[in-house]
């Protein structure tokens, strides 16, 4: 019981940070954290963290932000289908070459979202909009260390 709260307790600050208030300037460059808190539990727990949970937290995203319903719901479910294609080649990997390999999956959820944003209207002017997957990117190895400092901390397994 208690692994799973920390499964969930590092969706919920996922989903936080996700919704707190930046600059106008930055908020162009907020890093895609729900992704990459998700990206990790399936590299490391594919038996616990999988499509479902992905599909649920990106519904809880979607309400969050006011978005059209399953719009993130259907970003990170891509993202962890990616992940869980590629995760016992990427775990191998050291975390410089894993943030290499996160770049196309990071970048091709951005331009599903901005797809789905143009289908509704709301298409962002410039490419700006692949700027929070290269900022995940260069995130991606602290954030990793951090949750694997969780994982081992509370003895998820």
């Amino acid at each position: 019981m208690q692994t799973s709260l920390a499964i969930i307790f590092s969706i919920l600050v996922a989903l936080l940070l996700s919704v707190m208030p930046m600059p106008e300037p930055i908020s162009l460059a907020r890093p895609m954290w729900l992704a990459m808190v998700l990206a990790y539990w399936v590299m490391a727990l594919p038996h616990r963290v999988g499509l479902l949970t992905a599909w649920l937290a990106g519904l809880v995203s979607d309400v969050l932000f006011g978005q059209l319903f399953g719009q993130n719901a259907l970003v990170m479910t891509l993202v962890v289908w990616m992940v869980l294609l590629l995760y016992q080649r990427i775990r191998r990997f050291p975390l410089w070459q894993q943030s290499l390999v996160m770049l196309p999956v990071f970048g091709i959820a951005q331009m599903v979202m901005l797809w789905l944003n143009s289908l509704s209207g709301n298409r962002p002017p410039t490419l700006l909009f692949l700027l929070p997957a290269v900022v995940s990117t260069v995130l991606w190895p602290w954030v990793f260390s951090l949750l694997r400092g969780v994982r081992r901390r509370f003895h998820v397994n």
